[in-house]
C-alpha cells in the first residue's frame, strides 16, 4: 500500500482527465506553484463548501501565482453539473482511472464507516513548489478556514 506524501516528495506525474477530456499532469504546472485538493465527491456538503472556498479564492491564489486543480474519482459529466450547479471557476480533473494519482500517493484507500469498509478520497490538499515537490500536505482536512490557511501557506511558499 502507498503512503501518504510528505513534504520534500517529488509529486508523481501521473496524468488525471481535464474538463475537456484532456490529460492534465503535474509537469503541465512546472515551474509554478501548485495546489492539489483531493475531494471524496462532487455535490455533498463538504465538497461544495470546499469548492466554492476556493472559487471564492480563486483570484487571489492567481495573485499569488499559484495554479489550482480540484480532484476527484467522479466522472467529467458529474464536474460538468457540479461547476455548473455552483458556478465554480477552479479547474476540476477526475481520477477516475485505477492505479492514478490518488492511488499512488495513497489517498485513495480503504476506509471504514459505521462498520462498513469501502474505497474513498481521503480529503487531502498539497501544496506544490515550482519545483514540482511537495512543500506541504494536509490530510483529513476540515473544511472551514482550510482555503484560507492554503492561500496564506501559497502565498509564504
Amino acid at each position: 500500500m502507498p503512503t501518504l506524501p510528505a513534504t520534500g516528495d517529488a509529486l508523481p506525474d501521473i496524468a488525471m482527465t481535464a474538463l475537456d477530456g484532456s490529460p492534465v499532469r503535474p509537469t503541465d504546472f512546472a515551474g509554478k506553484k501548485l495546489v492539489l485538493f483531493f475531494y471524496p465527491k462532487d455535490d455533498t456538503p463538504g465538497c461544495t463548501t470546499e469548492n466554492k472556498d476556493f472559487t471564492a479564492l480563486a483570484a487571489e491564489f492567481e495573485q499569488a501565482g499559484v495554479a489550482l486543480l480540484g480532484i476527484s474519482k467522479d466522472s467529467l459529466e458529474k464536474h460538468a453539473k457540479f461547476i455548473a450547479k455552483h458556478a465554480l471557476t477552479v479547474p476540476l480533473a477526475s481520477d477516475a482511472a485505477g492505479n492514478g494519482l490518488s492511488d499512488a500517493l495513497g489517498i485513495w484507500c480503504e476506509k471504514v464507516n459505521y462498520g462498513r469498509s469501502y474505497m474513498g478520497m481521503v480529503r487531502t490538499t498539497l501544496l506544490v513548489g515550482a519545483d514540482g515537490r511537495i512543500a506541504r500536505v494536509w490530510s483529513k482536512v476540515k473544511v472551514k478556514g482550510h482555503a484560507d490557511e492554503v492561500l496564506a501557506a501559497a502565498r509564504a511558499l
